[in-house]
């Protein structure tokens, strides 16, 4: 992954100089990591003026040392403060301004006002200029590796939620299966779980990102689960519905199908050069003409990869268009309040039709199951 990382450093450099910046400097976790191979809390990447060989991973000193998370590009200089408490972000900038840099790319959507006069103070001489989203951008389109790392978590999702489902449901509470499934996640080669693992019954069911409470399974209830794995930094996400102990009531079996052709709608849609907007337009448009349109999330669904949210969105007034190789979830849901509803969640990779279209990561039956 060294070379892949110098890669991207490289695009950045020259993006930022297309733009007159000699120097960038990254501060956001998500894409330190990217640029780096690894993420110690508070660190920054500098993009140093004439050339990768000026390129350096600042990282704070803190009493326990340096909390390093991923594996560090081996060709990537690594710099660690000598003052505990320093802002990496701060000597970077004279880092910068020290090496001859006129103009600093910074991410300002990701620093306060504070931090940000304090980049401009520490070198006078040195001025600002945002960089924006370029590296949110260039992370859309993951590489094979990235991928391979997608497949593994989505793996570890799928043993998680399937060894759950072998066990007796009836009377835990929706606190104790989520802790479970997250222990499960873990074992199974998870480095944490993905986000906050949501289990919802009865009327709590289908709604999206639920915090699991204290209300116990009943017999007849809808259980939807919603759950992902994190590894090596890569993070999937599945959603599932299912009746518990008993053959489903006919409300259940027309909202649950419903909400399943939706999905597969949108899965289907999904396909190089095809506009955010109508993938989630795709999924709107059968739950609206059954009378649903009110009930529905804001968005059938997003891009997925270091962060368990990411561009592309998939929402109605989304603009631009996927490419090969961007995974995504398609999560359309219904709630209906004191009842309960569905949510069916997947993470698939944009793929040609010629290469057999989208790639389902997250494989885990959407049977309506009686468990």
């Amino acid at each position: 992954m060294s070379e892949a990382h110098g890669i991207r450093r490289g695009r950045l450099r020259d993006r930022a100089a297309a733009a007159g910046s000699d120097a960038v400097l990254v501060s956001r976790p998500a894409n330190v990591r990217y640029l780096a191979g690894s993420a110690p809390a508070g660190a920054v990447v500098l993009l140093g003026p004439g050339g990768p060989e000026n390129d350096v991973l600042l990282c704070p000193r803190t009493p326990e040392g340096v909390s390093v998370e991923g594996r560090p590009d081996e060709y990537l200089r690594i710099s660690v403060l000598p003052t505990p408490g320093a802002d990496a972000a701060v000597a970077a900038a004279d880092l910068a301004g020290a090496a001859g840099a006129a103009l600093l790319a910074v991410e300002e959507h990701h620093l306060t006002v504070a931090r940000y006069r304090a980049l401009g103070s520490v070198a006078p001489r040195l001025k600002l200029a945002e960089l924006g989203s370029a590296v949110e951008q260039q992370r859309i389109v993951k590489d094979q590796e990235e991928i391979s790392c997608l497949r593994t978590a989505a793996e570890i999702t799928d043993q998680a939620l399937g060894e759950l489902l072998e066990s007796i449901l009836v009377g835990r509470t929706e606190r104790h299966l989520a802790l479970e499934l997250e222990r499960r996640l873990v074992d199974h080669g998870g480095t944490a779980p993905a986000f906050a693992t949501s289990v919802g019954t009865g009327p709590n069911s289908g709604r999206g990102g639920h915090r699991p409470t204290d209300r116990r399974v009943e017999e007849g209830d809808f259980l939807s689960v919603g759950l992902g794995a994190e590894f090596r930094g890569y993070r999937v996400e599945i959603g599932r519905t299912f009746v518990i102990g008993t053959t489903p009531a006919d409300w259940q079996i027309e909202l649950y199908d419903l909400v399943f052709a939706a999905q597969r709608a949108a899965r289907e849609s999904l396909a190089p050069g095809v506009e955010y907007r109508e993938v989630d337009r795709a999924a709107r448009q059968p739950l609206e003409a059954a009378g649903y349109g009110e009930a529905l999330v804001a968005s059938v669904g997003h891009g997925v990869g270091l962060e368990i949210v990411e561009d592309p969105q998939l929402a109605p007034s989304a603009m631009g268009k996927l490419d090969a190789c961007v995974p995504v979830t398609v999560e359309p849901g219904v709630h209906l309040p004191g009842r309960g509803g569905v949510r069916i969640d997947d993470t698939l990779v944009v793929r040609p039709e010629a290469d057999g279209g989208p790639e389902l990561l997250t494989i885990t039956t959407k049977e309506l199951l009686a468990l």
